[in-house]
């Protein structure tokens, strides 16, 4: 398979082979943009990890909004410019995900549940209602892929807080860990103690995830909530998530059953 995949498709593949599993029950056709937003998704969330300080980070994200309004020439941002060009993702909404994740750089972190949420909403939903868009899914069922989207970015952060605290910062929120009785340093001293958090917040997104049905050839864009629901329900139950065969085997499962 990697000599047919296009640079783009590689590069999917290369840093979110989660994500390019996804892509893969996605029509022919629509692949390539597919792989596109995959790579957009991951250079947003590189903002910070390769950044310094969130002076830094906001410049990068700064980079991508002028790299697609300017069709500046790159590895990720050409394919995502001709994606544009022909009609299949829309500018404003990839705009509207770079902004969201402007919130993700604040040193102070979330101070409530409601603001984590309205990040994860714009961002990681934000991806599924641009993959949705590019399947043609029917507007009315939007709202459902932006929760997949939110309830799988709740997911990956939840799984990032041990990694993250090494690093000096902690975007759980305040007020989640205030009813652990800890506050930001202490999480971010000992990550350990956040476990009532965590626990706390992945059964929150749990109940909010919609289930990954009844979305025949459009199914590339909720296949997300497979992964999500896994981990979150490890999480809920105190356990760390590591991914596995398991894992995409239940999602190769989900897309193939959707497709039938």
């Amino acid at each position: 398979m990697a000599a047919q995949l296009s640079p783009i498709g590689a590069f999917a593949r290369q840093h979110d082979p989660d994500g390019f599993l996804c892509a893969l029950f996605a029509p022919p056709e629509k692949r390539e943009a597919y792989f596109a937003l995959i790579g957009y998704q991951h250079e947003l969330g590189r903002a910070w990890a390769a950044a310094s300080n969130p002076m830094i980070a906001a410049i990068r994200l700064q980079w991508w909004r002028d790299a697609l309004e300017e069709h500046r020439r790159h590895e990720v941002a050409t394919p995502v410019f001709q994606a544009i060009a022909a009609g299949l993702l829309d500018l404003a909404e990839l705009l509207a995900m770079a902004d969201a994740r402007e919130a993700e750089q604040a040193e102070e972190g979330f101070p409530t549940r409601s603001a984590l949420w309205a990040c994860l909403r714009g961002a990681h939903g934000g991806f599924c209602v641009a993959a949705g868009r590019l399947l043609g899914v029917a507007p009315a069922r939007l709202p459902a892929l932006q929760a997949i989207g939110a309830a799988h970015g709740m997911a990956a952060l939840l799984r990032a807080v041990a990694p993250l605290a090494a690093r000096g910062r902690c975007l759980l929120p305040e007020d989640a860990l205030a009813e652990a009785g800890l506050t930001r340093h202490e999480a971010m001293a000992e990550p350990a103690r956040a476990a009532p958090a965590i626990r706390a917040l992945a059964r929150e997104a749990v109940a909010s995830l919609p289930p990954p049905a009844g979305w025949g050839a459009a199914v590339a864009a909720a296949l997300p909530a497979i992964l999500a629901g896994r981990d979150l329900a490890r999480l809920a139950r105190g356990r760390h998530p590591r991914r596995g065969t398991l894992d995409r085997l239940a999602l190769t499962l989900a897309g193939i059953r959707a497709q039938a």
